[in-house]
């Protein structure tokens, strides 16, 4: 088959199953990042006059700085275009659908500067492949699914990859001006952009690095070509540094007008990515295991154990080939791409925390290293003459189908919410008292005018007074609710009062659940709803609950509904 044919089918495939039922959460915004993205974006607007735009009250001025303002700026230049052919894209209940589009949009262009990037590096056989395993990766398809700023930072640092090495092969000043917009934009999309400098310095004395390691106790080798790294350095910095920090201030420009507010921010998330007390939905991670916390969830969910198998084999491998290459030039790309894979994966693997999509940037790298290796592996069949054989390339995708169309299932019914939703609304009379947790998306997502409401403040320290407080609400409560794993999973594991900081133990909360679920606490379990990845054809679940929260909690919680049993 033609080879642009291939790639061509790659997109579609790539397309088709990040769209399918991109509006999975029937307008309800139950992404919470997102959620706050469009909360953040509607009411941008442009100032009046120069002078308000200089001020921090300007409409212009997001005041939220968790993460960069381009993508809140983007979404909402694109919101105004698209509200001009249909309002509804430009409104709360629709911009958050344009933002999933363009979700995609960046994914697929994610794609193809993979693609360009391994036919670069490689050949194109290794491209195709790499870019089908980006296409096939399951946290890919389902971040696409969400308008997230991880998104288009993937691809920012992509682009800024292949460019980097572009440079290197033949640096001038325009390319050193193009890497500091590339650079400027990724920062204002996610500050832990800031970890490509390394790639960028890199780019710039990869030479010199090369012939120091060569000859590290030689010096009269190496120090002839110390000044004119030191000048190419100067050089090109003066091009890349300028561009970097122009291009940031105008993507967000108030990090400088509204610092305190700017700094404060992004020294919350500093300190979140270091201590997982600094927030409640962040003690699902205490006790992490760093690196491995992350390994384990991209074989088993973010990519499934066959990709990922390659994947990482695929890593060390890239890495070796790279430090063994006798050509210079090569050896200084694969250099770019395993410095920035190796220092980035280091970098969050050791943090506090362990979103998921925190690694999405490495994943097309991942996808790249899949790619190189399979190649090789094909190649080491040919003995057998088995890849001339049409059914092997048949099996060979089919098999790695297999996982994005497990996943897709959960896509494939109506959110767990909103069925747990219409539940509530058909079972439970009116007027009736539900207990529900803080820090979760309350149910029902619509008709709660209908019922008492009582939220459990089950993240608070266990004092006598929560639970004087909860305890009277469960009196009240004829129903309690939960609406997915994000308390009772952490809350249950922090009972080491010992080792654990004051306030951080909860050894009543985790009695409470065991209560809850044994029925001593006097409610019975009459509902649960929950969507598992599915095998095709052979229908088997898989059940997802131990991947890390975020890669349920968003699209497909597990939901439990407790009714008192007034019979105890």
């Amino acid at each position: 088959m033609n080879k642009r044919v291939i790639l061509i089918l790659i997109f579609i495939l790539a397309a088709t199953l990040r769209l399918y039922n991109i509006n999975w959460d029937q307008g309800f915004h139950l992404h919470p990042d997102e959620r706050a993205i469009v909360i953040f974006t509607l009411p941008i607007a442009l100032p009046s006059n120069l002078a308000e735009f200089f001020h921090t009250t300007s409409p212009l001025n997001p005041h939220f700085f968790a993460y960069g303002n381009f993508p809140l700026y983007f979404l909402k230049i694109a919101g105004s275009a698209a509200g001009t052919l249909n309002p509804y894209f430009s409104g709360y209940n629709g911009i958050n659908i344009l933002g999933r589009f363009l979700s995609v949009i960046f994914e697929l262009l994610t794609i193809f500067l993979l693609y360009k990037l391994a036919k670069k590096l490689f050949t194109e056989n290794v491209a195709l492949l790499s870019s089908f395993f980006y296409a096939v990766s399951v946290l890919a398809v389902q971040s696409a699914h969400f308008y997230i700023v991880d998104i288009p930072l993937t691809f920012f640092i992509i682009a800024l990859l292949y460019v980097l090495i572009a440079f290197y092969e033949k640096p001038d000043f325009k390319k050193g001006v193009l890497i500091g917009i590339i650079f400027g934009l990724s920062l204002a999309t996610k500050t832990s952009a800031s970890v490509l400098l390394l790639s960028i310095g890199a780019s710039l004395t990869i030479d010199f690095i090369l012939i120091f390691l060569k000859s590290p106790h030689r010096p009269h080798v190496w120090l002839p070509h110390l000044p004119r790294t030191v000048k190419n350095l100067i050089l090109y910095t003066l091009a890349i540094i300028p561009s970097t920090i122009i291009t940031f201030i105008i993507f967000e420009p108030y990090a400088l007008i509204d610092k305190q507010n700017f700094i404060r921010q992004t020294f919350e998330q500093y300190q979140m990515t270091h201590n997982a007390f600094v927030f409640p939905y962040t003690l699902q991670y205490v006790g992490k295991t760093p690196f491995i916390y992350e390994v384990k969830n991209i074989f088993f969910w973010g990519q499934g154990p066959i990709l990922s198998i390659l994947s990482l084999a695929g890593a060390f491998y890239f890495t070796y080939i790279a430090l063994k290459k006798e050509k210079k030039q090569k050896w200084a790309q694969e250099a770019i791409i395993a410095i920035f894979f190796w220092v980035y994966f280091f970098v969050v693997g050791k943090f506090a925390i362990g979103f998921m999509r925190y690694l999405l940037p490495v994943y097309p790298l991942l996808c790249l290293f899949a790619g190189l290796l399979s190649y090789k592996i094909i190649n080491a069949l040919i003995k057998f003459k088995l890849n001339r054989n049409i059914i092997f390339y048949l099996l060979f995708t089919i098999l790695f189908l297999i996982w994005p169309l497990s996943f897709l299932k959960i896509y494939s019914l109506p959110n767990t919410r909103v069925l747990a939703s219409n539940w509530i609304n058909n079972n439970i009379p009116y007027g009736a008292n539900i207990a529900i947790e803080h820090w979760d998306d309350s149910l029902p997502l619509f008709g709660q005018e209908k019922y008492h409401i009582l939220t459990l403040e089950l993240y608070n320290p266990d004092t006598p007074v929560k639970w004087q407080r909860i305890n009277q609400q469960l009196s009240q409560a004829d129903y309690i609710i939960i609406a997915s794993n994000r308390l009772y999973v952490p809350l249950q594991k922090l009972t080491d009062c010992q080792k654990l900081p004051q306030f951080y133990c909860y050894k009543q909360t985790a009695n409470y659940y065991k209560k809850l679920f044994s029925g001593e606490l006097g409610f019975q379990k009459v509902a649960e709803f929950s969507v598992y990845p599915t095998i095709p054809i052979l229908n088997i679940p898989i059940n997802d609950q131990s991947a890390d929260e975020s890669f349920t909690v968003y699209d497909h919680p597990k939901i439990m509904i407790f009714k008192k049993n007034f019979m105890r």
